[in-house]
């Protein structure tokens, strides 16, 4: 478990839950192996893909779960629950398995990139930590990368934690904005705790302290000679901040052969300016010094600000992304897909007469096919262990359009899903935080079309199915359909 996150979470979950549990141990259910599946059904923003992030907090909490004397006290005050359920309680541990995408993975709706295969007891206990967790920092790196990608190559920075819902979700809001794409973060918590780099220069009441903006810089640059980055739109941008700035540069930097690393600027017309800005630091010999921008940006302003020709090196980004404000709600659901007879999985479908809450029932492999280009071209589910060969044409069946003939010619399959956690312990061990954020920037650089990729109307990636696995879903949709009274 983390540094950050020395607490006992394990009560972390709806009420039904546990009242489902207790019904379950009382009518002898705890022994019957189910298997959920985590998917959501729609990309934030109406975009092209999701990032998987939230993998490493899942299986700390799963390690660590237990319940504690004053959990079980306090189930007890409820007087729903039996005692002897209360008793198995005291000596839980989750014993069940885990299969994941890798943590970074791109991924698309409606594909499982979390399965969980356990007791019936143990998978209903997880439920709600597992999606807290995976919602919330998917949505935040997707967010994250959708900002990274406007700025074009230009730095972001994490501004968020003030503007974050709690302290949790500054910290793992910054692991996932930094798995994301960005370059550091302002929270120290979270560099503290996950390595994140760290970085930020003044607020607005230091430069109100000193008597004059002239003596706020001059006292910061004499602190931090070697990283100084003056905050300049505390009184007026072009006629106080910047020429403060410029002065302190040549009056106490530059005699020490240091020079003024940045401005930062938090209000105003930000294209404007940023190019003022630019022209005048130029004009001084400053050619080298960064401008900073920060002020309510996520990627639709950044966008608009570079298309204005902004004269930008940096963004400060906060609430718009620590809080994905766009689109708040990534969405993930939990949902039953099988369960243990006679020593074998039989699935289950869940039927809605809205086509797309028609879940995918069953074990499954879950492929990403790549031509032979190595961009990929779709996604694919499989039946658990169904044979999958590249090597010559593979037919497909794309569900929307069933009756077509398709095949996969000239591709590759790899299998996405992963086992990480086998009976309660994590079995495979898990990449660092840089290795994760190089895998999202490797996957969207060379494997991802940047049809994609695009802000507005992006290319829809396909989830196809082996014919095997799409006539097994027909055929329970049919079987369960025939059971229901008209």
């Amino acid at each position: 478990m983390s540094q950050f996150d020395k607490r006992n979470i394990s009560m972390m979950m709806d009420f039904y839950e546990m009242t489902m549990a207790n019904g379950y141990f009382l009518n002898g259910g705890q022994d019957t192996k189910v298997a959920f599946d985590v998917f959501y059904r729609r990309n934030p923003d109406n975009g092209g893909f999701a990032i998987f992030a939230g993998l490493e907090q899942v299986i700390e909490y799963i390690e660590n779960m237990h319940f504690d004397p004053e959990d079980i006290e306090y189930l007890r005050s409820q007087k729903i629950f039996d005692e002897n359920f209360l008793k198995f309680l005291e000596t839980f541990r989750f014993t069940g398995d885990i299969y994941a995408f890798p943590e970074g993975t791109v991924m698309y709706p409606n594909e499982p990139f979390m399965t969980v295969i356990a007791n019936l007891i143990d998978a209903q206990l997880v439920e709600t930590a597992i999606l807290a967790q995976v919602n919330h920092q998917s949505l935040i790196a997707t967010k994250a990368r959708r900002i990274v990608r406007a700025a074009d190559g230009r730095l972001v920075s994490d501004f968020g934690a003030r503007r974050a819902h709690n302290m949790d979700a500054a910290v793992y809001g910054a692991r996932a904005a930094f798995i994301g794409g960005v370059n550091g973060t302002a929270t120290v918590a979270a560099g503290q705790t996950f390595g994140i780099p760290v970085n930020g220069t003044m607020a607005h009441s230091w430069v109100m302290y000193f008597p004059s903006e002239y003596e706020a810089f001059k006292a910061y640059a004499e602190l931090y000679p070697d990283s100084a980055v003056f905050l300049v739109d505390t009184y007026d941008v072009i006629h106080s901040g910047v020429p403060n700035s410029i002065k302190v540069a040549k009056d106490v930097l530059e005699p020490q052969g240091k020079r003024l690393k940045g401005i930062r600027i938090d209000s105003g017309d930000l294209a404007y300016l940023s190019k003022r800005v630019r022209k005048m630091l130029d004009e001084a010999g400053l050619n080298d010094c960064k401008i900073v921008v920060s002020n309510s940006l996520d990627e639709i302003t950044i966008s608009s600000l570079l298309s204005q020709g902004a004269a930008i090196d940096s963004f400060g980004v906060g609430e718009r992304l620590i809080t994905a404000k766009s689109e708040p709600v990534f969405g993930a659901v939990y949902k039953l897909v099988a369960v243990g007879e006679n020593g074998a999985f039989v699935p289950r479908v869940k039927v809605s007469e809205n086509p797309e809450k028609i879940t995918n029932p069953g074990l499954k492999d879950i492929y990403r096919i790549y031509d032979e280009n190595g961009h990929a071209v779709a996604d694919m589910i499989a039946t658990l262990g169904e044979l999958v060969d590249m090597n010559q044409p593979f037919r497909y069946v794309d569900p929307a359009k069933p009756w077509k003939n398709r095949s996969f010619k000239n591709c590759t399959a790899k299998r996405l899903l992963q086992l990480y956690v086998k009976d309660g312990w994590r079995i495979k061990g898990l990449p660092t935080l840089e290795e994760i954020r190089e895998y999202v920037k490797n996957q969207l650089s060379g494997e991802i079309w940047q049809e994609e990729q695009r802000f507005e109307n992006p290319h829809k990636h396909y989830l196809d199915m082996t014919p095997d696995y799409y006539e097994m879903k027909m055929n329970l949709l049919y079987e369960t359909r025939s059971q229901m009274i008209e």
